[in-house]
């Protein structure tokens, strides 16, 4: 059994434990915390090397693995700002991306992070201080954006406890024997803070080499795996397994699922916690505002849709257009505070005021609190459809159609109406045979009829990013595209 005798910090514990197991890679190799910390120690030597020194910017276009990992842990741990980079993206994207974030040293493949760390001692550096990771977001328009915070001049083993508390508030997430399976992209931002924790609370990270449901239940039984981050998307597409495939894992040493990135249909987020127990644990925020409302499974299991209230040191309201706060049960724009999660977006004042009332920050969700402060969101104000001068919301639609057996994926869009402003399109991906008309029965005790779609068609694919995220803005596109020119 593993005891700390240290403050919980990955450096502290690979001195202490050397032996441990750290990263368990997508081709099965093992990595122990002691072999990470001499990599990650001789690459934050060879960063200073080559002359960065405290604020300057590494970005790593580098897929998940070791390499990935030693990057965030050598920046983090000697005051540097580090990028990680979709590795999907085009030339000319990541080109944008390294000459906004002014980045002095990109890291695009293994040989490159061995060469920083080519003859270099493995000894810890000195004046160490904490690195902070700046992720790139276009939010729902226009170029993306570093989400710059604060360097706060302490070394990691400071930074760590305050973490730890608030992930064991969050998540019931505690330093120890545990083992934390990767299933996303680490250029995103909570996949990527996810590994950051597990090695700072001495987890054992298991990396897998893609999502398919088979491959993550196969690693769930054979790891003992005890928490996870997940998205919707993955929940749904493991439902549609058959009875006799899912019997075939164990499953038991689940303890904490975290989802957050999309809403979460809830017959869904029921069908998941019917089969691996109460263990999905949800939180609501986004790279700029980081983990604002959270959820644990009896809370949710009490209020099904909602995505939480309040975490520690966060406020919230519901303001209206005119910035009124609203009373419970009304929707409206989200805001949140909290002086434990402060940033700027890098390079653009313009955008960092606009995004702000205030103190406040938007996420740019309508939602709406109940009585007891906790928050139901509706949708993405941008994703909002406006018919006839009645709001109707995707999300919900989407929602009600998933419950369908054979629905695989949705997306509802807003497409231009002459009588009515807007009209709400369903492009839906079967996994059988359905007709609309079938779909449409379906929706029929589900939705208000106001809220059914007023077409429905079928698609072979709707794309949605790595981590589950749909692409709505190119759906609609692509559906516009495809109309005839009156």
């Amino acid at each position: 059994m593993f005891d700390f005798d240290a403050t919980p910090s990955f450096y502290a514990i690979a001195q202490a434990h050397p032996e441990r197991p750290a990263v368990v890679d997508a081709d099965g190799s093992e990595t122990s915390y002691g072999a990470l910390l001499a990599r990650v120690n001789a690459v934050s030597h060879g960063l200073r090397a080559r002359g960065l020194g405290v604020g300057d910017v590494v970005a790593g276009v580098l897929p998940n693995g070791i390499d990935a990992v030693t990057m965030l842990l050598a920046t983090g741990q000697i005051g540097m700002y580090y990028v990680p980079i979709n590795w999907h993206l085009t030339v000319p994207e990541i080109d944008y991306i390294v000459a906004d974030c002014d980045a002095k040293i990109v890291a695009s493949s293994p040989g490159e992070v061995s060469a920083l760390a080519d003859a270099q001692v493995a000894k810890n550096p000195d004046d160490r201080s904490n690195g902070v990771v700046m992720w790139y977001t276009s939010g729902t328009t226009g170029f993306p954006k570093g989400v710059q915070r604060p360097l706060s001049g302490n070394a990691p083993e400071e930074t760590m406890p305050l973490y730890a508390w608030f992930l064991g508030e969050v998540c019931d997430l505690k330093p120890g024997d545990a083992v934390h399976l990767v299933t996303s992209p680490m250029y995103h931002s909570a996949p990527c803070a996810h590994v950051i924790f597990a090695l700072n609370m001495g987890h054992t990270i298991v990396i897998a080499p893609r999502f398919e449901p088979i491959t993550i239940l196969e690693l769930i039984d054979r790891y003992r795996v005890d928490n996870a981050l997940m998205v919707p998307t993955m929940f749904h597409r493991m439902l549609q397994l058959p009875a006799d495939t899912r019997k075939n894992y164990d499953l038991s040493s689940l303890r904490q699922v975290i989802h957050t990135g999309a809403a979460c249909p809830i017959a869904v987020k029921k069908g998941i916690m019917d089969w691996w127990g109460p263990v999905l644990y949800e939180y609501y925020g986004s790279t700029e505002s980081a983990i604002a409302f959270a959820v644990k499974p009896a809370e949710w299991l009490a209020r099904p849709g909602t995505v939480g209230r309040p975490v520690p040191t966060f406020e919230a309201r519901i303001l209206d257009e005119n910035g009124a706060e609203l009373p419970p049960g009304a929707p409206g724009l989200v805001y949140v505070k909290s002086a434990m999660s402060t940033f700027r977006y890098r390079k653009d004042p313009a955008k960092t005021a606009a995004s702000m009332r205030d103190d406040w920050y938007a996420p740019g969700d309508i939602a709406y609190l109940d009585e007891d402060g906790y928050l139901f969101i509706c949708d993405r104000r941008t994703d909002l459809i406006i018919s006839g001068g009645v709001n109707i919301y995707p999300a919900e639609i989407e929602a009600a159609l998933l419950e369908h057996p054979a629905v695989a994926d949705v997306a509802v869009i807003g497409v231009p109406d002459e009588e009515w402003g807007h009209r709400a399109v369903a492009l839906v991906l079967r996994s059988r045979d359905v007709t609309a008309d079938e779909l449409l029965e379906h929706l029929r005790p589900r939705l208000a009829r106001f809220k059914h779609p007023r077409a429905i068609e079928f698609r072979d694919e709707l794309p949605r990013t790595p981590t589950g995220k749909l692409s709505r803005s190119k759906v609609k596109a692509d559906y516009l595209a495809r109309q005839p020119l009156h």
